[in-house]
């Protein structure tokens, strides 16, 4: 299981590239694609149907015995981006001596000075032209060697550097590329790798999406290889999990369903994100397709339970006074439960207490996590996903440490666990 979930982190660096894995693991286990441009079709028990939205969101349905309407759904909801630098159009930049820099713009909320000094390399989709103007065709690029660095400046121009620095989002995070011996060459740099990669040819190329990712490997460490380091364990983590729980629960009575939302570290306002009417509308067609009826999607609603899997942050043990002093999860609990007064959110008493029970049952220990109340927290996926679709559900997540990192940490034992937790949820 953690094999798999250190090769998933390893060959999902950007959102496009995670739901790829996604699709091709779901379209091994039987799941069939389907095309939201056209009629669902007949849909009974035991179907497994998936769908895709941008190339950067997932929606997989495992149809129970039972209509919707009598049972509802069990939903695990994650979200496959993560803080990262967007590569600007027209990026490339000539600084003296023919050296090459990448000019970048921040996606999320990164810790920006753990990028630094590492090998990175580039990631994402490229648009090529297709039989006419409005139908491109879009090409994954994983460039899979060190091809870049964001260098710090040395401490000898910078005494106070271990004091704290202030960094400019536009001056100090601009990776260097290469050296260029002909000035002409510079404006096609990245494009000539582009095209070396995906052996097309620059003419091709319309624009893209691509992004910085760490080229290091995700790995286990510790004494006993207790931990997890690697990055993107926000939220890739909860996504493979709900995968795994996913293909590996048999044909139960109620639906199961697994979404997989873009653009959470940005506000999901987008059509792939959990904001989108996009999941509710494949909902309400499926339900349509089952019963003849869209009054059974709103049965289903309130039949409903939706887990929101977003990680949570672990006890650090050189930062005590960050976390509340009686509801800190630490690596190696177990899932945890989290709780906001200011609802940012969706967990109350009773959704806690349904998933704490389901964790017994599984034989998980759990955990609950509240903000230490003066220091603001974030939010995520499950207030957002019940303001359009008003489902039950609860937040959770594993405990992780560091997390927006360039490389988090987390526990391998909290896999497992969290794992068996939601086998149990779709069972």
């Amino acid at each position: 299981m953690i094999t798999r979930l250190l090769q998933f982190l390893d060959a999902s660096p950007v959102n496009f590239l995670a739901v790829k894995h996604i699709a091709d693991t779901l379209e091994s286990a039987g799941y069939r694609r389907v095309d939201p441009q056209l009629p669902i079709g007949e849909v009974k028990a035991g179907d497994k149907l998936f769908v895709t939205k941008n190339d950067s969101s997932i929606y997989a349905f495992h149809i129970g015995r039972k209509p919707l309407a009598d049972s509802g759904f069990h939903m695990i909801c994650a979200h496959c981006d993560s803080p990262t630098f967007r590569i600007k159009p027209n990026a490339e930049i000539l600084c003296e001596k023919g050296i090459v820099k990448l000019n970048t713009e921040v996606y999320g909320g990164p810790i920006m000075s753990t990028w630094f000094d590492r090998p990175l390399t580039i990631a994402g989709r490229v648009i090529v032209k297709g039989k006419d103007a409005m139908s491109p065709r879009s090409l994954l690029l994983h460039i899979k060697r060190p091809l870049l660095q964001i260098s710090n400046l040395a401490i000898h121009f910078n005494r106070s550097v271990n004091d704290g620095v202030a960094l400019s989002k536009q001056k100090d995070m601009l990776p260097i590329l290469g050296i260029i011996t002909n000035e002409l060459e510079v404006k096609n740099l990245l494009t000539n790798t582009i095209c070396g990669e995906l052996n097309i040819e620059k003419e091709d190329i319309l624009d893209f999406d691509l992004y910085l990712a760490d080229a290091t490997p995700a790995c286990t460490f510790g004494v006993h290889n207790e931990f997890l380091s690697s990055g993107r364990l926000d939220d890739l983590s909860m996504c493979e999990a709900g995968l795994e729980a996913l293909i590996n629960t048999p044909e139960s009575d109620t639906t199961k369903v697994l979404a997989i939302f873009d653009n959470e570290e940005t506000g999901s306002q987008t059509k792939q994100g959990a904001a989108s009417p996009f999941l509710a509308s494949m909902l309400k067609r499926i339900a349509l397709a089952q019963s003849g009826s869209d009054e059974s999607f709103y049965q289903a609603v309130e039949r409903a339970f939706m887990v929101s899997a977003d990680n949570a942050h672990a006890w650090h043990p050189n930062y005590s006074e960050k976390y509340d002093p009686t509801n800190h999860p630490v690596l190696g609990g177990g899932p945890v439960i989290k709780f906001n007064a200011a609802q940012k959110y969706a967990s109350d008493a009773v959704s806690a207490a349904v998933f704490a029970q389901i964790c017994q049952d599984a034989g998980v220990p759990c955990q609950r996590f509240v903000n230490h109340s003066d220091v603001a927290g974030g939010s995520t996926l499950g207030n957002i996903l019940a303001s359009s679709i008003p489902l039950r559900g609860v937040d959770m997540g594993n405990a992780i440490l560091a997390m927006h990192s360039c490389r988090e940490t987390g526990s391998v034992i909290d896999h497992i666990f969290c794992v068996k937790a939601f086998s149990q949820f779709y069972s």
